[in-house]
């Protein structure tokens, strides 16, 4: 006999695919959705569907985006000798709310990690050596996570680019 109808069985359900959500928690927020108005549902519903239907990923340095370029890259006063490479588009908030960082990133879209089968060719570095043959780029800062992965593709990204002539760094941690 199942525990609740079917309807917000399949809203639990769905709600526990989300990472970092368990059992007790995708019950908490379908009761939620279900005490809510149907204009709020419908408020949820449609920016979910907003999400998937109008964002994408920046062509220059893969963040996501709403445009073809991310603010970031739209912006004439970035300073574009300095590329911040991150593993994911959410690891660019933390430098952003600093303030203090002038110039533009690159998101490789994850970290080399053998274990699950993410080696270089994976990853979004490519389109970094591309911007660098372009001439602009005088020194990539490497801020990847500081787990195993993230130093392995750091260590990785900085014997691939320092041949190239570039000034790589590492963020201190």
């Amino acid at each position: 006999m199942p525990d609740f109808a079917a309807p917000l069985q399949r809203l639990i359900d769905e709600f526990r695919r989300l990472p970092g959500v368990g059992q007790k928690s995708a019950q908490r927020l379908a009761f939620h959705v279900l005490r809510s108005t149907r204009d709020d549902a419908a408020r949820l519903a449609t920016a979910l569907l907003d999400v998937k239907d109008n964002l994408g990923i920046c062509a220059e340095c893969n963040n996501i985006s709403d445009s073809e370029l991310c603010p970031y890259c739209r912006d004439p006063h970035r300073d574009r000798t300095q590329i911040c490479v991150v593993e994911e588009p959410h690891n660019i908030l933390p430098f952003e709310t600093t303030r203090t960082f002038p110039g533009i990133y690159h998101v490789l879209n994850g970290a080399i990690s053998p274990l699950r089968g993410i080696g270089p060719e994976q990853l979004k570095i490519k389109g970094l050596l591309d911007r660098i043959a372009r001439g602009e780029a005088q020194e990539i800062i490497l801020a990847t996570n500081p787990t195993v992965e993230g130093e392995a593709t750091a260590v990785y990204l900085s014997r691939l680019l320092k041949p190239l002539g570039m000034k790589v760094t590492r963020i201190a941690m």
